[in-house]
C-alpha cells in the first residue's frame, strides 16, 4: 500500500525526532485502534492498545534512547483509524502527549468521539497541540466531520492557535497524501506554539 516515507524525510530535513512506528495488528487493528463500538464493525479496545503504548512500549523506548518525555516532546500520530486513534490517545493522556498529528481521521466510525470531546475538561486538555489534515477527495463527509472537531476541540483549548487544520484539495484516502503531509507536519511537531 505504500508508506509516509517518514526516515526519508527526517534524513532530508535533519530533524532531531525519534519515531517509533507500530505496525497495526492486521486482523486486530479495527479492535485496537477505535475507542468505541461501532454497530457493524464492533472494535472499540482501543484503551488496550493505549495501555501497551504507554505502559510496555513508551517506558522500553525510554530505557534504550535519550528522550525527553515531557508532553511538549513526545508526540502521537496516525492516519485514518490511526488519526482517530492518535485523536484519542493524545486528549485521554494529555500528561503525556502534547501533540498529535491526525490525519484523515475516521471520525464516522462513532459518534461517541464527540461526545467523549465535548466532556473533556478544559483544564485537563486546554494546552494540547493538534495538527488535522484531510483530503477532499476522500469521503463525502471526511472534511466536514474534521470540521466538526475542530469546533468541538475550540471550546477546549486556550487558543485558536492550538489547532493546525487543513483540507487538500486532489487529497485521497492512502499513503500517498499522508507522505505529502509528514514533512510539514513533522517540522510542525518541532517547532513551539
Amino acid at each position: 500500500m505504500g508508506e509516509w516515507k517518514v526516515d526519508e524525510t527526517l534524513d532530508s530535513l535533519k530533524l532531531d525526532l525519534i519515531v517509533i512506528g507500530i505496525e497495526h495488528g492486521n486482523a486486530k487493528r479495527i479492535d485496537e485502534l477505535t475507542p468505541f463500538e461501532h454497530l457493524e464493525y464492533k472494535g472499540g479496545k482501543a484503551d488496550q492498545y493505549l495501555t501497551f503504548i504507554t505502559e510496555t512500549l513508551m517506558p522500553k523506548v525510554d530505557s534504550l534512547y535519550r528522550v525527553n518525555t515531557s508532553p511538549s516532546q513526545t508526540f502521537i500520530g496516525g492516519s485514518s483509524l490511526g488519526g482517530l486513534f492518535s485523536f484519542y490517545a493524545s486528549l485521554k493522556h494529555p500528561e503525556l502527549f502534547g501533540k498529535a498529528l491526525v490525519f484523515s481521521p475516521s471520525f464516522w466510525y462513532s459518534d461517541e468521539i464527540y461526545k467523549f470531546a465535548e466532556d473533556l475538561e478544559s483544564s485537563k486538555v486546554g494546552k494540547q497541540e493538534l495538527y488535522f489534515r484531510a483530503g477532499e477527495k476522500e469521503s463525502e463527509t471526511m472534511v466536514q466531520l474534521m470540521n466538526d472537531m475542530k469546533k468541538v476541540m475550540l471550546l477546549k483549548l486556550n487558543s485558536c492557535s492550538q489547532i493546525n487544520s487543513a483540507s487538500i484539495p486532489e487529497g485521497e484516502h492512502n499513503e500517498k497524501l499522508w507522505a505529502s503531509l509528514f514533512p510539514q507536519a513533522a517540522q510542525w511537531l518541532l517547532e513551539d506554539n
